[in-house]
């Protein structure tokens, strides 16, 4: 899996983000420990979190 960066992630909906978390942790359940594909979906899921609490912050 790609890594979804908070640039990309800056130009979606709030509710395009909520499908985007849930189709990510799909791709994280399936993925195996200690690969990169692992690293970048537990990223990925940071960074989409992260720019969801920031617009809440922020609206």
């Amino acid at each position: 899996m790609k890594l979804i960066t908070r640039f990309e992630l800056a130009a979606k909906s709030k509710a395009e983000l909520h499908a985007l978390l849930r189709e990510v942790f799909n791709e994280l359940a399936k993925s195996n420990a200690d690969t990169h594909q692992r690293r970048n979906a537990l990223a990925s899921i940071d960074n989409i979190q992260r720019e969801i609490y920031s617009r809440d912050l922020c609206p």
